[in-house]
């Protein structure tokens, strides 16, 4: 028994001794320092804390959209795949991560023999370790902080897609609500060019006019009618859009009625620091994770150039007698270890690190323009942001003038002064200068939901929730246990 117990713990001595060699660190070398030469400031926006720290519960004003909002957060199947493969690349770094440790087999088995001399039968049972590598050179610790970087680039990369189907929702919701008030406009404006239309004919029908005011005006007609039934599609495929989106049938009572008029609460859009981008924004963390993600490659691929060794042992119970298999002096046990060394391969394992060091410059590229990316999708935003108000109060004037200019005209040939050619002006006139209004106030309130979401607005649905963001590589680094 003193026997056993000596041996027992030579075993696990060499056991802690393997692990404790294990414990080196990577080989990859520094990460590199992106340079994305972007301003410091954005373009002249509202002071204050940037309207992406918003749950969009709390920014969106209408219960409606909301509601809408909430169901394709739920059925939206492009969400669904991206929440699917964060579980898939959690289950690969949770494999990366066991590689780490030795798998260890329980084996069993009756070996009966015949060598000439007559028959023998021998019974095992034991517990094994199976090629357990010593990562001397950090390569099973490399391929585990790339899949750790893995499953943070795309947990980032569901959030970023979460906050694109929500302001594509939204946007879809606007369009379905400004095509019926196109269409509204559409039918107002077919019913005046009827009114004209029927006046022209009944003045042509008792010799008044000539036949050129009545096909003027039956052209204004016409017109008008081909527009009814292009707003008619554009609402149809409005509400594609947004069932598409949903991933399923949006009900009836949650879609606009009338002209949305107002989509935010909030009475300024702060847009926050540039730096807050990096935090708010998932797609520049997602290109963060797969640059450092690249840098454990290199670590891994270098580490190839070493001699690979690995550990197989066992220990356990042996005898041709099965009532004598766990008595003393039937314990066996065996440690052995295998290793590869690289000769001759014709420089592949040193082509596999240029190709890792040009995956990573590449990744490096990806990152510096996705920050490239989000500084000009948000100062877009802001330069849109500066002139919408000018530019509808400018329509609005326009509007009036057109109107009054039709009513004048209108008036006018009714009298006998002018002729129908002037009031078809105005109608084109003032109906133009009402669409080009809708048209403006619709992409002020698109405005609006692009900087939100261009700010990296949406991951959380209330302001007060604790929103989970994944920590920076340099942090993850300062987070490992020193080796």
């Amino acid at each position: 028994m003193q026997n056993l117990w000596s041996i027992s713990g030579r075993g696990i001595a060499v056991s802690a001794l393997a692990l404790a060699l294990t414990a080196c660190q990577s080989m990859r070398g520094p990460e590199p320092v992106a340079q994305a030469n972007i301003p410091t400031n954005y373009l002249e926006s509202a002071s204050g804390t940037s309207i992406a720290e918003q749950g969009y519960k709390d920014f969106f004003a209408d219960p409606r959209l909301l509601q809408v909002i909430d169901l394709a957060l739920t059925n939206n199947r492009d969400l669904r795949t991206a929440t699917l493969n964060i579980q898939r690349a959690q289950q690969q770094y949770q494999i990366s991560e066991n590689n780490q440790l030795p798998t260890i087999g329980a084996s069993g088995g009756v070996l009966r023999q015949d060598q000439g001399v007559g028959a023998q039968t021998r019974y095992n049972v034991g517990l094994g370790v199976t090629a357990y590598e010593l990562d001397f050179w950090g390569r099973v610790r490399s391929l585990k902080d790339n899949a750790l970087d893995s499953y943070l680039a795309t947990a980032s990369a569901r959030d970023a897609t979460q906050i694109s189907l929500i302001g594509q929702v939204a946007q879809a919701w606007l369009n379905y609500s400004f095509a019926n008030a196109q269409l509204k406009l559409a039918d107002q404006t077919l019913k005046a060019q009827l009114d004209s239309y029927n006046l022209n004919k009944k003045r042509f029908d008792v010799g008044i006019d000539s036949e050129v005011p009545v096909r003027q005006a039956q052209v204004s007609v016409e017109t008008a009618r081909n527009d009814v039934a292009n707003y008619k599609t554009q609402i149809a495929q409005a509400q594609n859009l947004l069932n598409l989106l949903v991933g399923q049938q949006v009900p009836a009572n949650l879609l606009p009625s009338q002209r949305v008029t107002k989509i935010t609460n909030n009475a300024a859009l702060a847009s926050g620091l540039p730096s807050d981008l990096l935090t708010h924004r998932p797609d520049v963390r997602a290109a963060e994770y797969k640059l450092s993600a690249m840098g454990a490659n290199i670590g891994a691929a270098k580490a190839r150039l070493f001699p690979t060794i690995s550990l197989t042992g066992s220990a356990g119970y042996a005898s041709t007698d099965l009532s004598d298999l766990f008595k003393s002096g039937a314990f066996v046990w065996s440690l052995g270890p295998s290793i590869d060394i690289p000769l001759w391969d014709w420089g592949t394992r040193k082509a596999n690190i240029k190709i890792s060091e040009t995956d990573q410059e590449i990744a490096l590229s990806d990152y510096e323009k996705s920050i490239q990316s989000a500084f000009r999708e948000v100062n877009d935003a802001l330069a849109t942001r500066q002139n919408i108000g000018d530019r509808i109060s400018a329509q609005r004037r326009l509007v009036d003038a057109t109107n009054t200019t039709y009513k004048l005209s209108n008036a006018r040939f009714r009298a006998g002064i002018d002729s129908f050619l002037t009031v078809l002006d105005a109608q084109r006139s003032s109906y133009a200068a009402e669409q080009g209004l809708l048209l403006l106030e619709q992409a002020n309130l698109n405005n609006q939901v692009e900087l939100y979401k261009s700010l990296g607005g949406g991951v959380k649905a209330n302001s007060s929730d604790q929103i989970v963001v994944q920590p920076s590589t340099a942090e993850l680094k300062q987070q490992q246990p020193a080796k």
